[in-house]
């Protein structure tokens, strides 16, 4: 089969790979869709939470095959595996982005996703990705049978709108609060519609381009603000009598973005930091603690929340004619990678293989 392989940082080539076969609960579809995530752009661009650095041990493990958001027809199931996942030939399926191992403390107190091992598609050799003709679920993954009403290629997105939903679950939003999702990109939008189902008092999206932020009042944002146009933690605070947000969630991948956050949040308010960034980011702590007493919560994956996102894209709550913006063949990979790169001219990627 036609595969794309990472080598190393910037080094991914398309090439012939052996098609998998399912063991004993195992799982191998033919990959219909595979989007191309703000995690791989920075695993392709040598972040060091991928390539290790002096504190730490790179977590890619290459020669790999990438992809972690992606939805396929199921084309071979090991011994007991349509049973314990509920398939059969033919079903259009997705697998949750994180194998866990099952064993370690997390996992034994059902915290998965927090799993120590942590082989997650398209970054482990035990979860090779889907940037491929097809991929195997291995023994132990989380898999889920797609309507087949949902298109493909918004099958995609249903990994993405996941993590976006457990990032607004983090922000604990209340029904009077002022909720800021800095970030219009694929997640930030999946967090603008979770966090409208949420219905707070008032929703507002940052993002430095205007086509994205028109998407985000579609997908129910009811403030829009430029942080190159206007002076956003000025307006977010005249929108909030001198307050600031009550929530506030980054997903911008933006060193700048954090210390605007602190910035812009109320005394007492949560911070949910969901981004990978490239580099360090250095803010004042002091804001954190003695000034405003702060909720600062981390995002990771997407716990317990496939079925909602299955769930809002079957009920066509988001409008994903102009979230998926451009569909490209597998071997035009590194257009797809340039474009999300360039990040002015694209809102998802995906690839068909």
């Amino acid at each position: 089969m036609q595969a794309v392989i990472c080598h190393g940082p910037g080094d991914y080539r398309l090439e012939e790979y052996p098609v998998p076969t399912p063991g004993v609960g195992e799982v191998v579809i033919r990959v219909q869709s595979v989007g191309i995530c703000a995690s791989d752009l920075k695993c392709y661009l040598g972040a060091p939470v991928f390539w290790g650095d002096q504190h730490r041990q790179g977590y890619c493990q290459a020669p790999i095959i990438p992809g972690h958001e992606f939805v396929g027809e199921v084309v071979g199931l090991g011994e007991m595996a349509g049973e314990q996942y509920g398939l059969q030939l033919g079903d259009l399926a997705v697998s949750e982005q994180i194998v866990p191992c099952g064993k370690c403390r997390y996992c034994q107190r059902g915290q998965y996703w927090m799993c120590m091992v942590h082989d997650i598609y398209g970054f482990r050799q035990r979860t090779f990705g889907a940037m491929a003709e097809f991929v195997k679920f291995p023994a132990g993954a989380l898999n889920y049978k797609v309507p087949e009403s949902i298109p493909v290629w918004h099958a995609a997105y249903i990994e993405p709108l996941a993590c976006a939903i457990h990032a607004v679950q983090r922000g604990e939003i209340e029904l009077d609060h002022t909720v800021v999702i800095a970030g219009a990109g694929p997640l930030g939008l999946g967090m603008v519609a979770a966090a409208r189902l949420k219905n707070p008092r008032l929703l507002i999206a940052l993002d430095m381009n205007d086509d994205r932020l028109a998407v985000a009042g579609e997908c129910g944002a009811d403030v829009a603000l430029n942080p190159g146009a206007v002076d956003v933690v000025g307006e977010v605070l005249k929108l909030t009598d001198g307050y600031g947000c009550d929530v506030y969630i980054e997903a911008t991948g933006h060193p700048d973005a954090v210390a605007q956050g602190l910035q812009m949040i109320c005394k007492l308010g949560t911070f949910v930091e969901f981004s990978v960034m490239r580099e360090p980011v250095t803010v004042d702590w002091t804001i954190i603690g003695d000034t405003k007493e702060l909720n600062i919560h981390g995002a990771h994956l997407s716990p317990h929340t496939y079925p909602i996102a299955i769930s809002m894209l079957a009920k066509g709550l988001l409008p994903m004619e102009r979230i998926v913006t451009h569909q490209l063949p597998l071997a035009e990979f590194q257009r797809g990678i340039d474009l999300v790169a360039d990040g002015t001219a694209s809102i998802k990627v995906t690839l068909t293989p």
